[in-house]
């Protein structure tokens, strides 16, 4: 017993430093960005109000929707929007057309991401670095440079790993809560009264009373449930029970607390509304206060950066991506990696928004319409789960995602509002990354098309190989091939140059399935095709670690033996040509022959040794 409670413990304390430093860094701007808009007056009963509709939100999206609904669905143990997709998308696999749709509303979901990613950092970073315009107006000038310069070491250290830069991020965390909750308690003292906006009347008279100003502040107060998605994101890491049990024993109380104590604390200085979080602190405090702030707000980037480089690689295993650069940070945790490419595009986009923008106020505006359309999606994407994988009846799987859709086309409405102030620049972003993977997964595709148009049966060909064979030297060929049963154009270079064929021939096919993880027996398949000559089939799910060698030594005993220093990998490198009339437009044509030029190899993505590849090439049409 006493060994599961330190397990716990020690989850917990993991899940606070990972999963909620979005969230709980959204106490740096949530509140300003309501009360500075300069639509609620400062009267007792708005402040309970905003406060009752504060309280209210957290309780409905992160506590019922998140934490006791949306967390039950997982995937074979893993969350987050791309575990969504697969899992409701195998519901309607006999249904095509709503799978299509489905997948094509969850891929957008998971571009919208990528725009979240770059608001995220930018907007908590400068939300801590502002304080210090409440220590002296004269370091506003330094806010954004300074703030660059925090992003760019924290990009610039991505590459020695999650681990190693990650290992204090619990205590850190814990330490912010504990600060924040200590804020609020500090100004609550003075204004007991203002616990009494827990209430949920206070926000249903708000909202009856304004409901205009109600529907314009919705785009700002849903600031306070940013970092929501982690909850389910990074349930894969730490388990369902660690993540509910700190938020209801640690992260909302905290929450809860600092929201009102900034209230108690505008209702007895109004003034304090240009930065209410940093001036709940006293004198003494304020320094200690911006710099953990800052080191929270670096700690909630990290976070989804590190998800970032998951996700990615997720959507890659999917077909959505060409294979980038992958670079494991640790011999011992298979999920723990970075990407150069998107870690150096995120920090040029993160960049960019921070001079843009130049204040957290103002990508207040840009931000949201990510983070609540996503929720849309995960409502949507819920619902099949619920009808489809639990077989609820119709009118209960409704009730359980119909209020929640409501609730979340509310904050969407809203934030439709900050569209042309801002909301844009994340649904450029997305919408840039969603035709670049529609155009990969609508060109690999064609490209299949095409080599299935020209393919050679394998059998047949071997068997015409075989009447008069080749000369057989002593070693392996693993000869890759996109599709199993047909001749890879690899072979058939070999015989024409080389005029020779190995002593024993595999020819293997990955495919990449709509799982987390394949495992055990159902890793590889084997069939005999005579004459030493083997059909292999690999098959990994998106949250696998491709590792080809590794995979093939599961061959041992099956009659079929493999020595690593006698063995060749052969793949092809084919170059594609553009053709009119194939199903895209022109320009798409040219993007998916420059993303498959540009794409790494399968010799780094699938973990082959560098010196044991031989790479021939073909010219495909599509």
């Amino acid at each position: 017993m006493e060994n599961s409670k330190s397990s716990l413990g020690v989850l917990m304390l993991g899940a606070i430093g990972v999963v909620y430093g979005d969230i709980g860094t959204s106490v740096l701007y949530s509140v300003k960005e309501v009360f500075g808009s300069g639509h609620v007056p400062f009267t007792s009963d708005n402040v309970h109000g905003i406060l009752s509709i504060f309280f209210w939100t957290l309780t409905v999206i992160v506590s019922l929707k998140y934490v006791v609904l949306v967390l039950r669905a997982d995937n074979h143990g893993e969350g987050g929007l791309v575990a969504m997709l697969a899992l409701a998308s195998q519901t309607v696999k006999h249904q095509p057309r709503l799978r299509k749709w489905l997948l094509l509303v969850g891929i957008f979901g998971t571009c919208l991401f990528y725009g979240d990613g770059v608001i995220t950092p930018a907007i908590t970073v400068l939300g801590a670095v502002e304080g210090l315009e409440v220590i002296s107006p004269t370091f506003k000038q330094y806010v954004v440079p300074l703030t660059l310069v925090i992003l760019l070491l924290l990009f610039m250290v991505q590459k020695r790993g999650s681990a190693s830069i990650g290992r204090f991020f619990g205590p850190v965390m814990v330490l912010w809560f504990v600060a924040i909750s200590a804020l609020g308690l500090y100004n609550i003292a003075d204004n007991p009264r203002i616990l009494w906006a827990i209430s949920p009347h206070y926000a249903l008279r708000f909202i009856y009373e304004h409901p205009g100003i109600t529907f314009i502040i919705l785009g700002a107060v849903v600031l306070c449930v940013t970092g929501a998605e982690a909850l389910y994101a990074d349930m894969g890491h730490f388990g369902r029970r660690p993540i509910r049990v700190t938020w209801f024993a640690v992260v909302m109380p905290a929450l809860t607390l600092n929201y009102f104590g900034q209230g108690a604390l505008l209702l007895k200085r109004p003034e304090a509304v240009k930065n209410p979080f940093f001036m709940m602190a006293p004198e003494w405090a304020l320094v200690p206060m911006v710099l953990l702030a800052t080191v929270a707000a670096v700690i909630a980037s990290q976070a989804l950066i590190s998800g970032a480089f998951s996700v990615t690689k997720q959507v890659i295993q999917l077909g959505y991506l060409p294979r980038l650069r992958v670079l494991h940070t640790s011999v011992k945790e298979a999920g723990q990696i970075y990407l150069p490419f998107v870690n150096w595009a995120l920090f040029a986009m993160i960049a960019m928004a921070v001079v843009m923008f130049k204040s957290s106020s103002a990508l207040a505006s840009a931000y949201g319409i990510a983070v609540t359309t996503d929720m849309l999606i995960t409502t949507i994407l819920t619902f099949f789960v619920i009808r489809n994988a639990w077989r609820l009846p119709l009118a209960l799987s409704l009730g359980a995602t119909a209020f929640f859709f409501v609730v979340d086309f509310a904050f969407w409405a809203s934030n439709l509002l900050k569209l042309f102030e801002g909301g844009w620049f994340p649904l450029v972003i997305a919408s840039a990354i969603f035709i670049l993977m529609k155009t990969w997964e609508d060109g690999r595709r064609l490209m299949r098309a095409a080599f299935a148009s020209d393919a050679l049966g394998l059998s047949e060909f071997l068997e015409s190989v075989f009447v008069s064979p080749p000369v057989r030297v002593d070693g392996t060929a693993v000869f890759l091939t996109a599709e199993r049963g047909t001749v890879p154009n690899a072979l058939l270079h070999n015989l024409k140059h080389n005029k020779v064929l190995h002593a024993q021939n595999l020819f293997v096919t990955v495919h990449n399935h709509e799982v987390p993880w394949v495992e055990g027996d159902a890793r590889v398949q084997l069939q005999a095709l005579g004459h030493n000559c083997w059909q292999v089939v690999v098959h990994y799910g998106f949250m696998d670690d491709p590792d080809l060698p590794r995979a093939l030594a599961l061959l041992r005993g099956r009659g079929c033996e493999l020595e690593p220093m006698g063995t060749s990998y052969f793949l092809s490198r084919d170059t594609v040509i553009p053709t009119v009339g194939t199903g895209m437009a022109p320009w798409r044509e040219k993007l998916f022959a420059q993303m498959h030029h540009n794409a790494s190899g399968a010799a780094d993505f699938l973990h082959l040794p560098n010196n044991a590849v031989v790479e021939l090439g073909s010219k495909i049409e599509i």
